[in-house]
């Protein structure tokens, strides 16, 4: 049976050792297993996490087609104590995770089958109840290793800090089924690596933020290969799709090393918080992934247009226009916003700080963030490949609220990006108003 977990065994074990460093990790999930197949194997890999406890199996209707009954069976079948909840309309919000804690309230574990929705609504419940889970995957996405979820509050997306999973694990038989469109997210929810990763690294090449590059050099192992099996993934070639579920499961573990998201998460995952909040009825369904990519398309564009430019920009006070922000956004959301925005708004001396910097060294700084840049016509390349929606009109979303989405995502949290420079130098508006949507 074919096992495409490679160095993810070693980061469990902590076996790894980080090359520049010598540092090891404990990552502190017990298993992370991606097989060709693991029918057959799923009460075995359940018992060794959760022996002896009483288990609830939370699904959506899809998941529970596709995987979720066929594991409730396997635990049945071996005599284990378990339940099995499908969810109908699962939503990761507050009232979500209050549904799913009720639902399931008479367990001591619970088992998330499939999708990010489902996995960060359980994640967050058992937080919340201090108690265990696990998942199977039915999509090769980032979400079901990573420590944090991303929980809608009164319309306002937060990302909540919670316990990882005991064990995750993917069945790549069932992940080759899938539909075509949630691998082709997969993709992009890891390819915007080159933009989170020049975000970050600016943050903290200018104002000192916390950054490493452990989180790159383990995505820097199958990112290459990734690429160039983009056009694979899409035929069902398990080690593409192989290579795909690793690296996702690598991204997600992003928070393991840096107790944050910022590796993985920063403008174009900004962006992609704005439609889900202020879409409504100008955004037809789209997943997470498929905004993220459009997203890291808009970024890796504004990025190369001022890392090109041999003149600095140069920078301003930043103006938060509240009347103007209530009018835009709702008094629901828009004290959330300025007060993230306030976290990393520049002052006239700060402003004064980075244009005095840029001056001498903006050769140097640029330089630096150009390193790990992808180069875009490699970045849009291999998203065509994998059949990644690029623009906001494959995803049917309206061009103009996209535009806006574009302009308004730097308020939604505290990390400074791209978005911040452009806007407090010349205003992204001009940058909305000719990018191809």
């Amino acid at each position: 049976m074919g096992d495409y977990s490679g160095i993810l065994s070693d980061l469990v074990d902590g076996s790894w050792v980080e090359p520049d460093t010598g540092k090891q990790y404990d990552i502190g999930i017990k298993d992370i297993v991606i097989r060709d197949s693991l029918d057959g194997a799923e009460s075995k890999l359940i018992d060794r996490q959760h022996h002896g406890q009483a288990i609830s199996i939370v699904s959506d209707p899809h998941t529970h087609d596709a995987l979720g009954h066929r594991v409730y069976k396997a635990l049945k079948a071996d005599g284990q104590n378990v339940k099995e909840y499908i969810w109908e309309t699962p939503q990761c919000s507050d009232k979500g995770v209050a549904h799913i804690r009720d639902a399931t309230r008479n367990c001591d574990v619970r088992i998330a089958v499939g999708s990010g929705t489902v996995s960060d609504t359980v994640k967050y419940a058992c937080f919340l109840d201090n108690r265990d889970y696990s998942v199977f995957a039915t999509s090769p996405m980032n979400a079901f290793t990573t420590g944090t979820a991303s929980v809608l509050f009164d319309g306002f997306k937060k990302s909540i800090s919670c316990r990882g999973a005991q064990g995750v694990f993917f069945d790549l038989s069932v992940i080759a089924n899938c539909p075509k469109r949630l691998i082709s997210a997969a993709f992009a929810d890891v390819i915007c690596r080159t933009t989170s990763q020049v975000d970050w690294l600016m943050s903290h090449l200018l104002f000192d933020t916390t950054y490493t590059e452990t989180p790159y050099t383990l995505l820097a192992y199958d990112e290459p290969g990734m690429i160039a099996g983009a056009a694979d993934m899409l035929d069902g070639n398990v080690d593409a799709l192989g290579m795909l579920t690793r690296i996702s499961a690598i991204m997600g573990l992003g928070t393991r090393f840096t107790e944050t998201t910022h590796s993985g998460s920063m403008a174009e995952h900004m962006i992609s918080h704005y439609i889900d909040m202020f879409a409504n009825e100008k955004h037809p369904r789209s997943s997470h992934g498929e905004q993220v990519g459009i997203a890291t398309i808009t970024m890796s564009q504004l990025q190369h247009q001022v890392l090109d430019c041999e003149t600095a920009p140069l920078m301003h006070p930043t103006r938060i226009d509240r009347d103007f922000l209530r009018s835009r956004f709702g008094a629901a959301s828009v004290d959330n916003m300025i007060a993230e925005t306030q976290k990393k708004a520049l002052d006239q001396q700060a402003a004064d700080k980075l244009n005095a910097r840029f001056n001498v060294e903006w050769d140097q700084l640029r330089g630096r963030l150009k390193k790990v840049m992808m180069p875009y016509e490699l970045l849009d390349n291999a998203m065509q490949k994998a059949g990644c929606q690029r623009t906001a009109g494959d995803l049917e979303l309206d061009a103009e609220f996209y535009r806006e989405a574009v302009t308004g995502a730097r308020y939604i949290r505290d990390r400074f990006s791209m978005l911040d420079i452009v806007d407090d130098s010349v205003g992204l508006q001009e940058f909305a108003d000719s990018m191809p949507v």
